[in-house]
């Protein structure tokens, strides 16, 4: 495959890396990649979602969407480039998703000093097809979640079925904070692979 003569040596380390993970199913490769970009691409969502746990979660996704897919990155830009649209990407998405669970009312009033007032409500009523389909999933989900081992299970149940912040589980479980997120990015692993068995059903 050609390499882009324009890129920079870092780019150029990070597509040797990139070939020793597809190539070699080298896991220090994974690794090292993860290292080089962790830090930039969470700070970078930090600023798209303003929220800790959001961005923490959407970094997860975004490596775990491009390791999946490294086989089809090309050297005609950086590694960091195609990385850094991937977890764009996601998170757009992400927002896109909860946007649209908000209502706009019409701007109709005026407060006390005449100022034109615009109201946006959480939509939280879904129709009664909605409300099975959720419901129909979730038990699905759960079933899911009971074929990891019991460790990965209590974990992401905290973090997804409780909506509990990695300090608070690490707290919880008396657990490092590392340990607590680097297990739940083990746990989305097994998930993703047994959802992958289970996806005609979602």
């Amino acid at each position: 495959m050609e390499v882009n003569p324009n890129l920079s040596e870092k780019a150029l380390q990070d597509y040797k890396l990139v070939r020793q993970a597809v190539e070699s199913t080298d896991q220090k490769a994974y690794t090292e990649l993860m290292k080089r970009y962790k830090d930039a691409i969470y700070f970078m969502l930090l600023k798209m979602v303003n929220n800790r746990d959001d961005a923490e979660d959407l970094s997860i996704e975004a490596f775990g969407k491009a390791f999946k897919n490294l086989h089809q990155y090309t050297p005609e830009f950086a590694f960091s480039t195609w990385l850094f649209r991937i977890a764009t990407n996601n998170c757009i998405d992400f927002i896109r998703k909860k946007r649209k669970n908000i209502v706009s009312l019409d701007k109709n009033f005026e407060n006390e000093e005449g100022d034109e007032i615009s109201i946006s409500l959480t939509a939280d009523v879904l129709d009664p097809e909605e409300n099975f389909i959720r419901k129909q999933k979730a038990v699905l989900m759960h079933e899911i979640v009971d074929k990891l081992k019991p460790r990965y299970k209590r974990l992401v149940e905290l973090r997804y079925f409780h909506e509990l912040a990695y300090e608070e589980i690490a707290e919880q479980l008396n657990l490092p904070l590392g340990t607590v997120k680097a297990q739940l990015f083990r746990a989305r692993e097994f998930l993703f692979q047994i959802l992958k068995g289970n996806q005609k059903n979602i």
